[in-house]
């Protein structure tokens, strides 16, 4: 009697292996969840970010007549001008130090966040007719002719951007004549540059590949940027100023016409 006492009170090896089984999958139906909940406030936190930032580049263009310049991607944080944006010459000769009008966002003269959620910075171009002098311009490219010169700002209200947002490559115009965009690499952050100043790698999608810095962070492949719903390989995150709201409030603010 006593002997079949003991036999039934503990746990067979089956039985154990069962009960961790059960274990395992109430844990990974936790962790899954937990993950994307995760990587979900991220997104939203570097959406929320990115605005940030489109608000300041019109502020910035407001107080100042032009949008400014990229800060150098290259440049360790900490190192003398990180975060900066990148000029030479003033008055009516200050242009960008890139003739591209490319680098990464230069939070330090803004004032925004260096990084996304990520750790990564935000890549940034800008049409460098918008970021030069913002007096004593009397050229605005592209068959701009106002019927007078602006003498606050750096473009007119004729003045186009060069960039074009895109559904896809080669897919259809979500934006066009942008003078401004930004972007987030996401959480692959392909092509993104670290705090350090170093890239990294630029993965093998196409529509990230438009995205992406190239030559150091001196230039990019071409003036068009994606912006579309994720994939498995594409999870950057863009945002532009628009021409519109541009004008609008450069109007508002007696700069422009």
């Amino acid at each position: 009697m006593k002997q079949a006492q003991r036999q039934s009170s503990g746990f067979t090896l089956v039985e154990m292996a069962i009960v961790l089984v059960i274990l395992g999958l109430l844990l990974g139906g936790l962790l899954m969840p937990l993950s994307a909940q995760i990587e979900g406030r991220r997104i939203s936190e570097t959406q929320k970010a990115l605005d940030e930032i489109n608000q300041a580049l019109i502020g910035f263009a407001v107080a100042n007549g032009r949008f400014p310049c990229p800060a150098l991607a290259t440049t360790p944080t900490g190192s003398a001008g990180a975060g900066l944006e990148a000029t030479t010459g003033a008055g009516a000769a200050l242009t960008c130090t890139n003739v591209n009008g490319v680098g990464v966002v230069p939070w330090a003269t803004l004032g925004v966040a260096e990084t996304d959620s990520w750790g990564r910075r935000y890549t940034y171009r800008v049409t460098v007719e918008f970021a030069r002098g913002a007096t004593g311009q009397t050229t605005f490219g592209g068959g701009c002719a106002p019927p007078t010169n602006p003498l606050y700002t750096a473009f007119a209200l004729c003045s186009q951007g060069t960039m074009t947002v895109l559904s896809t490559g080669g897919g259809s115009t979500v934006s066009s004549n942008v003078p401004v965009v930004v972007i987030s690499h996401g959480k692959n952050g392909n092509g993104a540059y670290t705090s350090l100043g170093t890239q990294l790698p630029a993965g093998a999608d196409p529509d990230e590949l438009d995205n992406q810095l190239t030559t150091l962070g001196t230039a990019m492949a071409n003036n068009n940027f994606i912006s579309k719903t994720p994939t498995a390989a594409f999870d950057d995150i863009v945002t532009w100023v628009s021409p519109n709201i541009l004008f609008n409030r450069m109007v508002a603010a007696q700069k422009l016409p």
